[in-house]
């Protein structure tokens, strides 16, 4: 499915969204609530698998929103039972752009002591060597995704029962991985021994949910328990409940900073903080560091807000609405002609005049990937007759591709790996251009310090260029690594 027009090709993706729940009746449609509530997370398709006592495991994967296809009595009654699993999906491996339904996670298989499914949020990095070498040994794909490569390597392994299988097949995955896993008794959560994407457990009546993010939970009545830990495995059954344990090597937590800065939804919980308290402390951050004279803080809708309203709060300039994002702009809304595409961001996004004429303007964006976007709407807030427009970024540079989970162009597309920020100011025709720094972002995110260049806490190779898992898929196509020194 392609973007609903030019400005959605102007983000990055983190692009994927687990659920599971065990111990409630119809676990599908808490599933299906759980999956709509992080459908930020991927929009191209979406799958649930359930198990039932007298008919099995069922699944239906459909392509599209949540809302156009689980909401259909027709398909919720052919997923019955108390445990389930789901996944939303926007591909970060496999045929981009192109999702084919047989991409559509969950997986499903069927091995000596039951069937098993699984759903993946992030991206295995030696997934093309391990793929290479599974075929070899005879294994046949049935996806061009790298999650498949789990549930072959688990019918491969030698384990006593399915989560021991797992634990095996997880120790040779090299990348990013939050998973949730099913049996016919149990649900399995686990994440990879750097934490780079999120996984929370929640306590909803009698039963669990395991969830992406925590607005998941709430949107089914769920109680916020703890984040799964890095490296961390949980087995939950309705006998023993909640069993953890820790397979992987211990490693220091590499959690990616840019689910902070724009990933996660702002009504979620990260790591003990607020998500949109987080950003309004990026936006004060940013006033400290890239402070100017200026007569009305604008987000750029909706991302952009939380750290306006922090710019705004720190540097005593009026906040303003001054773009107005149309809601109801639908993926279908008319054949894309030239014409039509020309408008661009304007289908999305239209410039409250009154506000905006004879001002000197702050626009607060969360990131500038490819500019495409940034310099429509800077030519919207001209037209519009602003005296000045300055961006304000809530992000440094993003320099780097992720290799973990985030679809981003090739680094040459990546506008900050080309240019310099003067470059990029004259690019954008823009009065300034300035982004929070590394060490001001680190702050915003509660390291006083700022960044230890030698112990990083977060993920952040998008703009540093230091990846704490090498790429090694990657790395054989040609990719070359930031020289160190």
């Amino acid at each position: 499915m392609p973007p609903a027009h030019p400005f959605d090709d102007d983000k990055l993706r983190e692009e994927c969204g687990v659920f599971g729940a065990i111990g409630v009746s119809d676990a599908a449609n808490f599933i299906a609530l759980g999956l709509h509530a992080l459908q930020h997370r991927g929009q191209e398709a979406g799958g649930i698998v359930t198990y039932d006592p007298e008919s099995g495991f069922n699944s239906a994967r459909r392509m599209g929103y949540v809302r156009d296809n689980f909401t259909s009595h027709e398909v919720m009654q052919t997923l019955p039972g108390s445990l389930g699993i789901g996944h939303v999906r926007y591909s970060t491996a496999g045929s981009k752009g192109q999702t084919a339904i047989r991409d559509v996670q969950p997986f499903f298989g069927e091995f000596a002591m039951g069937g098993a499914a699984i759903a993946h949020n992030g991206n295995i990095t030696n997934a093309d060597a391990l793929r290479r070498e599974l075929i070899e040994r005879g294994s046949i794909f049935q996806s061009s995704s790298d999650s498949e490569c789990i549930i072959h390597l688990m019918a491969r392994s030698m384990g006593r029962n399915i989560p021991d299988r797992m634990e095996e097949a997880l120790r040779k995955v090299e990348g990013a991985f939050s998973v949730v896993a099913m049996t016919r008794t149990k649900l399995i959560g686990v994440r990879d021994p750097l934490g780079v994407r999120p996984l929370v457990l929640g306590k909803v009546g009698d039963g669990w949910a395991l969830a992406s993010e925590t607005c998941a939970l709430d949107i089914i009545g769920a109680e916020f328990v703890r984040e799964i830990e890095p490296g961390e495995m949980v087995v939950i059954n309705a006998e023993k409940g909640v069993q953890s344990h820790f397979p992987f090597r211990p490693q220091k937590s590499r959690f990616c900073i840019f689910e902070h800065v724009y990933f996660s939804r702002p009504d979620s919980i990260l790591g003990g903080r607020s998500v949109y308290e987080t950003r309004e402390n990026i936006g004060r951050e940013l006033a400290k560091e890239a402070p100017v004279d200026a007569d009305v803080v604008c987000p750029v809708p909706d991302s952009g807000t939380p750290a306006a309203i922090g710019y705004s709060l720190q540097s005593g300039i009026p906040y303003a609405m001054g773009i107005i994002r149309n809601q109801y702009m639908g993926r279908t809304f008319i054949e894309p002609t030239e014409q039509i595409r020309n408008m661009g961001v304007r289908l999305k996004l239209n410039v409250n005049r009154a506000l905006i004429r004879g001002k000197r303007v702050i626009l607060v964006d969360d990131s500038v990937v490819r500019g495409t976007t940034s310099r429509k709407i800077k030519e919207m807030i001209l037209d519009a007759g602003a005296a000045e427009v300055h961006f304000r970024i809530a992000s440094p540079p993003t320099a780097w591709p992720c290799f973990y989970g985030v679809d981003t162009p090739q680094r040459e597309k990546l506008l900050a790996a080309t240019m310099s920020e003067e470059e990029m100011t004259k690019h954008l025709g823009v009065n300034s251009l300035k982004f929070i720094s590394l060490d001001g972002l680190y702050r915003a995110v509660g390291e006083a310090g700022g960044r230890d260049p030698k112990a990083p806490r977060y993920c952040d190779a998008c703009f540093s260029g230091e990846y704490p898992v090498a790429p090694s898929d990657m790395i054989e196509k040609g990719f070359e690594l930031k020289a160190v020194g």
